[in-house]
């Protein structure tokens, strides 16, 4: 089953329970820069297969996300992250497509990308996936002026986004700008890339923390299953408990710990838009223990810069370092 027919049953599976409702979204405009010159001369077939595989591969990156193209319009698209289907990170997967649509233009080709998050209002989503909307405010005025106002190659986001997505990307303010149709600025960055951040507690925990009280019996337990497995039996931890009781800082407390600074720890986690990369978890577990970095380019695990070493480390079969080779690549979708 491929990513759109999996996104296409959940959406109209769970259309009833959004239609009319109020939702708040991050809403993205992408455009590509130039495109009516380039077709000027071009019949109208030639002009789509000059421009189809641009907006294959923006819708692609919007669906990657479990994003909604909600329009398409001649050479550039609509798309809604967070309805109809619901996401608390629906900030982050936006601007995580609206850099995999930036990075993936090539051929002379530019594109410039906008977003903006606000409330908006679902009124209908039809059998092919089609949806109305009315948008709330300026919601997805100021998501198109993003655009428009980006240059090509750029991606420009308003700061609510940056907000909602601070400590996974990297943006460069911009200033108040004026906006047409607006009577006051509009504070705008400039989209540069992700950070190696991946969940909202690696986040939290770039910032200062409160102090740790309690869980001194967990913490034991932990510690005494490190032993034995410092001991040489290999020991399996599962932490088990509803959502906001202390899991993940437990388990930050136990890797800070001084009796283990001379341990190598490869820490990995799930993340919410990466259910359908296949290996996942081995993908970002192997790239830990190799120790390439998230943001490394391909090339590095293409060459093997850094894993030929940790494939050698290990002492591994000849005929399993091409397969540790290729999951040291970047799996993150």
């Amino acid at each position: 089953m491929t990513i759109r027919h999996a996104l296409a049953e959940r959406i109209l599976g769970s259309r009833r329970a959004v239609e009319g409702e109020r939702k708040h979204v991050t809403v993205l405009f992408a455009d590509v820069k130039g495109s009516t010159a380039l077709i000027d001369d071009l019949d109208p077939e030639e002009a789509a297969c000059r421009l189809n595989p641009a907006l294959s591969m923006m819708i692609d990156a919007v669906h990657r996300y479990e994003g909604m193209v909600n329009r398409v319009q001649g050479d550039g698209i609509l798309a809604l992250f967070g309805a109809p289907l619901a996401h608390e990170d629906h900030a982050v997967r936006a601007c995580l497509a609206a850099l995999a649509i930036r990075d993936g233009f090539e051929g002379g080709l530019d594109v410039r990308v906008g977003l903006h998050c606000g409330e908006v209002l679902v009124r209908a989503i039809h059998n092919d996936l089609s949806m109305d909307y009315d948008a709330i405010g300026q919601t997805a005025h100021l998501a198109s002026r993003m655009e428009q106002s980006a240059a090509p190659g750029t991606v420009r986001i308003t700061e609510p986004v940056r907000a909602l997505t601070e400590g996974y990307i990297e943006a460069r303010s911009l200033g108040p700008v004026p906006v047409k149709g607006l009577q006051r600025k509009v504070e705008v960055h400039e989209l540069v890339g992700r950070t190696p951040l991946r969940t909202r507690w690696e986040a939290r925990a770039t910032r200062q923390l409160t102090a740790f009280v309690g869980r001194r019996r967990e913490l034991d337990t932990i510690f005494a299953a490190a032993e034995s497995a410092g001991a040489g039996a290999g020991q399996l931890v599962a932490l088990v408990g509803d959502a906001g009781m202390g899991k993940s800082r437990l388990v930050h407390e136990f890797a800070r710990s001084p009796q283990f600074h001379d341990w190598s720890i490869s820490q990995i986690g799930a993340l919410p838009h990466g259910a359908t990369t296949p290996y996942l978890p081995i993908g970002m577990l192997v790239r830990a223990i190799f120790g390439v970095d998230d943001l490394d380019d391909h090339a590095v695990g293409s060459r093997g810069d850094q894993g030929d070493q940790g494939v050698g480390s290990l002492e591994m079969h000849s005929k399993a370092t091409p397969a540790c080779q290729a999951f040291s690549r970047d799996p993150t979708p």
